[in-house]
């Protein structure tokens, strides 16, 4: 956030300083709005130039990609209308010393002027500026997803199946669920629960239901009885 709201001022100064370059003096005292943009292409001359066909035009129109760039937090629309300032700027030094066989810079104000440092200084800013700023950031945060309500839980979580979606809104970045029921370990009476005493008329109605529960072990048959046998006969002399 910080480096956004600095790399904002650097880019608005750097976009003033090349909108107002054209309005100060560039070589020998001549004006950059008296340039058209054409002698930057055909060479330069002498003719006087109208104001939207000089160099203010480029110079504009960087500012309204840097105006652009800082509405949409984009850190390549502020480099490029850097890179226009200056392309134009060194553009225009190159007819120049092409037409006055070397460019100069003098005190007493002939040579460059203060014109062609406010270009150059402001496209320099604006590169500086396309480098502080932190751009925009997805939403959420990086590696973090956020849901909002409405929305379906993924598949993994368990979102979708035979409770419907389970999903609800934390945190940023994390999911919490509900949780589920308990275990409940009785599901049935214990054996003994319940049971009637011993020869009354429910035990005899327990004892004719036993098979019908399914949970009841089958009673204890007891081990048949072996007739008695016979003793030896004894051995006599």
């Amino acid at each position: 956030m910080i480096r956004n709201v600095i790399g904002s001022v650097l880019a608005v100064i750097g976009a003033a300083g090349a909108v107002a370059s054209p309005f100060q003096s560039w070589y020998d005292g001549r004006h950059g709005r008296d340039y058209r943009v054409e002698d930057l292409f055909n060479g330069i001359t002498g003719t006087s130039s109208d104001l939207w066909v000089s160099l203010l035009l480029p110079f504009a129109f960087a500012a309204l990609v840097t105006l652009l760039g800082l509405v949409l937090r984009s850190r390549l629309l502020v480099a490029l209308s850097g890179l226009i300032v200056l392309g134009f700027t060194i553009l225009w030094m190159v007819r120049q010393g092409q037409r006055s066989d070397g460019l100069t810079l003098n005190s007493e104000g002939t040579g460059i002027g203060l014109g062609v440092a406010a270009a150059l200084g402001g496209g320099a800013l604006l590169l500086i500026a396309a480098a502080v700023m932190s751009g925009r950031r997805s939403r959420g945060g990086r590696g973090s997803h956020r849901y909002v309500a409405g929305d379906r839980a993924p598949e993994r979580y368990g979102g979708y199946g035979e409770y419907g979606d389970t999903g609800q809104v934390g945190q940023v970045g994390q999911v919490g669920y509900d949780e589920p029921e308990p275990y409940r370990t009785h599901q049935y009476p214990p054996y003994d629960a319940g049971h009637p005493p011993a020869g009354s008329t429910e035990q005899h109605a327990w004892d004719d239901t036993r098979e019908q529960q399914p949970w009841t072990p089958p009673p204890q048959q007891p081990p048949p009885q072996q007739p008695p046998q016979p003793p030896p006969p004894e051995d006599r002399p």
